[in-house]
């Protein structure tokens, strides 16, 4: 359904780390908004809600809502370190275009 990079896996186990969520999973979310129609929304959950979807990639459990879920087939996450900045990537194949930034997609 979903599938993390060894890169976004380090990253994800790296802020569990710092938060002292050793046992946490990552939440991925799609919600209306962004400069494209729909964006992405990540960030560490202790434990599913009882609608979600439960997974796992590389080693992280990852909770999807049931809004989600269509949206999110088939995505990989991946986390780049740039001179620009740092952070996660998406490649969505359920997006028609995404916006510059790669956040948001239509």
């Amino acid at each position: 359904m979903i599938l993390l990079t060894a890169e976004a896996a380090s990253a994800v186990k790296n802020a569990m780390s710092r938060a002292g969520k050793t046992e946490a999973g990552l939440r991925i979310m799609i919600e209306a908004g962004g400069c494209a129609g729909h964006k992405y929304l990540i960030g560490l959950d202790a434990e599913p809600r009882s609608d979600d979807t439960v997974v796992e990639s590389a080693g992280i459990k990852l909770f999807i809502d049931p809004d989600s879920r269509t949206l999110l087939s088939g995505l990989r996450v991946d986390f780049v370190e740039r001179l620009e900045g740092s952070g996660f990537t998406f490649e969505n194949p359920n997006a028609a275009s995404k916006c510059s930034c790669g956040k948001s997609f239509c």
